[in-house]
């Protein structure tokens, strides 16, 4: 894009090398990017920011009733507006090769951001555009993100992307908006089969307390081994998928349609 008049810088008369040598040192001062100090080493992590005062938010996703409908995809599109193709939260569908019959063919897993309690995405900012709130919610500021697509790198649930319009990273927020004026986030509200239910840790009569007591021996978190400490909690996953799950694509055993 040229220049407007009034911007147009200077040249030297000095011929090709130096026309050059001017040009890439505009280009360079155009591209350099200011790093504010972080306040965590790394794999350290730095202090939480402010959110709902006293909540600790997690979600818990009952496979028994997830009929893959996509309903959770759509409204979260609808809400958030990624751009076309990208997803914060998705069904993905398997078939289960060498089921025994007393496990369903096919398999709905839905995936999102897992608000890790420890989460792996944070402290690889170098900006301290990923941040997480005191409620326990990740967030993303995009005005300080530089797209670096660290954070996309270190999540080991895939739950991020960058995104192609904005240009800086993306996922899923709990929808935080809807939470903060007491309504529940659009996929939660949408699901027709009542199989996703947020709630508040930190509430012992919460209903999410509730569900997790009643299924307590058969609750389960995606790679617990990462030590990520998952604050999305699924009933009924099936051993093969608790570790199995590379990116969004490989499981053992399975194979996504």
């Amino acid at each position: 894009m040229p220049y407007p008049k009034e911007h147009t810088p200077d040249l030297p008369q000095k011929g090709k090398r130096g026309f050059l040598k001017q040009l890439l040192g505009l280009g360079a001062t155009a591209t350099v990017i200011p790093i504010q100090p972080v306040s965590a080493q790394i794999n350290e992590q730095p202090q939480r920011r402010p959110g709902i005062d006293g909540k600790r938010f997690a979600m818990v996703i009952d496979l028994r009733k997830c009929i893959g409908c996509q309903a959770c995809t759509v409204s979260c599109s609808v809400e958030n507006l990624p751009p076309i193709g990208q997803f914060r939260t998705t069904v993905l569908q398997y078939e289960v090769e060498d089921y025994d019959g007393d496990q369903p063919a096919m398999f709905n897993l839905p995936r999102l951001c897992n608000h890790c309690d420890n989460p792996p995405c944070v402290p690889v900012c170098p900006v301290e555009a990923t941040f997480q709130r005191e409620d326990g919610i990740v967030l993303v500021d995009n005005e300080r993100c530089v797209g670096c697509a660290y954070c996309v790198q270190a999540c080991p649930y895939d739950a991020r992307f960058i995104n192609e319009e904005t240009k800086t990273a993306d996922k899923c927020t709990f929808c935080e908006h809807r939470l903060e004026v007491n309504l529940l986030p659009a996929c939660v509200e949408t699901c027709i089969g009542g199989a996703r239910i947020i709630g508040d840790l930190n509430d012992p009569d919460s209903t999410i307390n509730q569900v997790l007591r009643e299924n307590k021996d058969d609750i389960k978190v995606l790679k617990p081994d990462m030590n990520t400490q998952p604050r999305v909690f699924y009933i009924g996953l099936p051993d093969d998928f608790v570790d199995g799950v590379e990116g969004q694509t490989s499981v053992r055993l399975v194979t996504e349609l």
